[in-house]
C-alpha cells in the first residue's frame, strides 16, 4: 500500500513536468553508432543504453548489464536484465548486443566507433538474457568498450543503407527519454519512458531549445527560461545579479576536456615542425586564460587530463619566447618579406572559440605571422571542413572520458576519413606504445606507458594544446535530488524533482 501510494505521488509529480534545455547546434545522426559530435551524442545519450556506465565516483557499473564476471582475462560473462524493453514495446536480449558488435564492426557503418571494438573477437549468445564476450587479448578497457548505445536488431537488421536511414532521425532506444520530435534548427522534445527499467523518470519532458546565439542562450537564463544552463567566467564574474543567485544554483568544476589548436599534417608548411615550434613558442596561453576566462581555466600541457593515470606531470607548457620563434621561421624560409600566412577555421555559435582565435591572430602578428579566420556554423563546419579536412589549422575542443584512450585520436590508423586523427598525426614510437598499453592491465605499467605517450604528443607539436576551461553550471534551485558529481550534473536526472 505504501509502494503505492509513492508511485501515486511522483506520478502527480511528475504530471507535466518538464526540464527546459538549451542546444546550440542540431544533432546530425541520432544512432549512437554515429553520433560522432556533441550535439549528437548529447540527445541520443538520453535514448539509449550501453551495457555499462560510469556511477557518479567515476566507477563502472551496469547499465543493462545486471551481473558480469571475466571468466578468464579475455572471456566477460554478462547476465542482462530482464526488464528492458525498447521504446516500441519489444523485448530488448542478447541478440541486440550481438547484433550492435556486428554492426559498428560492419563495412555498413563509417564510424569512429568502430575501433572501440577492435579488440572484441566475438559475441556469443546463451539465451535471451546471457553472453559472452570473447576478446583478442586482454584490453584494459574491456568493459567501457560497452558504454556505447546498443541498437535494436528487430528495426535495424533488414536496413541497407545504415549512414542514411531515417532511423538515424527517429531512434528507437532503451533510454529513459524517447524523441518525440526533431526538426534541424528546431526545438528537440523528449518525453518520458514509461517503461524506463529503473523507473519512469519524475520529470515527463525535456524540452532542448535551439539556442546557436550564446548571447540569446544567456538572455534566456536571465529570464529564468531555462532550468539549466551554463556560464562563462564573464557572465559569472560580471553578468549576474543577486535575483540570479536566488533562482539558480551555481556549480564549477574542472571540465573533461581541453581546447587546442591543430596544423593539417598533410600541408606541406605544417610538415617542417620548426614552424609548428615558433608558433608553440609565440602563442600566450596564460593571457588566453586571463581575457577569456578570468582565472577559472589552467593551461593544458598535453592530449591528456589532469588527475588521471594518463597525465605526465613533468611537461611543462612552453614559455613564451618570440624571439625563439622568429629565428625557427626565418630558418624555415619565413621573414617580413615573405610572411607565414594561414588560416584558423573554427564553428562560428562558440564565442569563445572566435574570441581565442583573435586572440591567437593577434599573438602571432607579433612574430610576423599573418592568420586569416573562418568561422561557420556548426555542421556547415563538420561538414565541409572537419570530416574532409579541408584546413589548414582547427580550432576546437576535445572532450575525454574518465579512462582515457590514446588509440582513436593519436594512433595513425584512424588518420582516415571518419576517423578522430583529424589532424593526421604519424608517429610509430607513440602507435607502438599505444598498441602495448592496450594490453596492459597493470595500472603501474600503463600509466607509466601513456606518460611517454604523453611527452612524445608534445613533443611532435601536432596541437599546440592551449586551456582546459572550467565549466560552470546551473541549476535552477526548485529542483530536487542534484548531486554534482566528477561524471557532471546529469547523471541521476531520472531522480530530479521539478514541482
Amino acid at each position: 500500500m505504501k509502494q503505492l501510494l509513492f508511485n501515486l505521488f511522483f506520478t502527480l509529480l511528475s504530471f507535466a513536468s518538464t526540464l527546459h534545455l538549451s542546444i546550440s547546434a542540431s544533432p546530425s545522426k541520432l544512432n549512437p553508432l554515429l553520433a560522432t559530435d556533441s550535439a549528437s551524442g548529447e540527445i541520443s545519450g538520453w535514448v539509449f543504453n550501453g551495457l555499462f556506465k560510469y556511477d557518479k565516483n567515476g566507477s563502472v557499473t551496469g547499465d543493462l548489464a545486471k551481473k558480469w564476471k571475466f571468466l578468464d582475462k579475455t572471456r566477460l560473462w554478462v547476465e542482462l536484465r530482464d526488464n528492458v524493453k525498447w521504446h516500441d514495446g519489444e523485448p530488448f536480449s542478447s541478440e541486440d548486443v550481438k547484433f550492435t558488435y556486428e554492426l559498428a564492426t560492419s563495412p555498413k557503418v563509417v564510424s569512429p566507433y568502430t575501433s572501440e571494438f577492435r579488440f572484441v573477437k566475438k559475441v556469443e549468445v546463451l539465451d535471451k538474457l546471457h553472453l559472452i564476450i570473447y576478446y583478442k587479448k586482454p584490453y584494459y578497457k574491456a568493459l567501457q568498450t560497452w558504454m556505447l548505445g546498443i541498437v535494436p536488431k528487430h528495426i535495424l537488421e533488414n536496413e541497407k543503407d545504415i549512414m542514411r536511414s531515417s532511423f538515424n532521425q527517429h531512434p528507437i532506444g532503451t533510454g529513459p527519454y524517447m524523441l518525440k520530435g526533431f526538426e534541424v534548427s528546431k526545438n528537440i522534445e523528449l518525453k518520458a519512458n514509461p517503461n524506463y527499467f529503473e523507473h519512469k523518470p519524475y520529470i515527463e519532458k525535456i524540452i532542448y531549445h535551439f539556442l546557436p546565439d550564446p548571447s540569446t542562450n544567456f538572455l534566456m537564463l536571465k529570464r529564468r527560461k531555462l532550468d539549466v544552463g551554463s556560464l562563462s567566467p564573464l557572465q559569472l564574474e560580471r553578468q549576474i545579479d543577486s535575483s540570479f543567485k536566488e533562482f539558480y544554483n551555481i556549480f564549477e568544476m574542472p571540465s573533461n576536456g581541453y581546447t587546442y589548436l591543430g596544423f593539417n599534417l598533410k600541408n606541406p608548411k605544417f610538415q617542417d615542425k620548426r614552424i609548428r615550434e615558433a608558433l608553440n613558442l609565440a602563442i600566450n596561453r596564460q593571457e588566453l586564460i586571463d581575457i577569456l576566462f578570468f582565472s577559472h581555466a589552467k593551461v593544458c600541457t598535453g592530449p591528456f587530463m589532469p588527475n588521471t593515470f594518463a597525465f605526465n606531470e613533468r611537461v611543462r607548457p612552453p614559455k613564451v619566447d618570440l624571439e625563439r620563434a622568429k629565428k625557427l621561421l626565418k630558418e624555415a624560409g619565413y621573414d617580413e618579406k615573405n610572411p607565414l600566412k594561414f588560416e584558423i577555421a573554427t564553428n562560428s555559435n562558440n564565442s569563445i572559440r572566435l574570441y581565442t582565435a583573435q586572440i591567437i591572430q593577434y599573438q602571432l602578428s607579433k612574430i610576423g605571422v599573418e592568420v586569416r579566420i573562418k568561422a561557420m556554423e556548426w555542421q556547415a563546419f563538420l561538414n565541409t571542413i572537419v570530416m574532409p579536412r579541408r584546413f589548414e589549422t582547427i580550432l576546437l575542443g576535445w572532450g575525454l572520458g574518465l579512462t582515457p584512450d590514446a588509440y582513436s585520436i593519436w594512433h595513425s590508423k584512424n588518420a582516415k576519413l571518419g576517423g578522430f586523427n583529424l589532424v593526421s598525426y604519424k608517429n610509430p614510437k607513440v602507435d607502438r606504445l599505444i598498441e602495448e598499453a592496450q594490453e596492459t592491465i597493470e595500472i603501474e605499467k600503463l600509466s607509466k606507458l601513456y606518460k611517454e605517450i604523453f611527452r612524445l604528443i608534445v613533443e611532435d607539436v601536432p596541437y599546440i594544446f592551449l586551456y582546459i576551461p572550467n565549466s560552470i553550471t546551473v541549476v535552477n534551485k526548485k529542483i530536487k535530488n542534484v548531486e554534482p558529481s566528477i561524471v557532471g550534473i546529469m547523471h541521476n536526472e531520472i531522480e530530479w524533482i521539478k514541482p
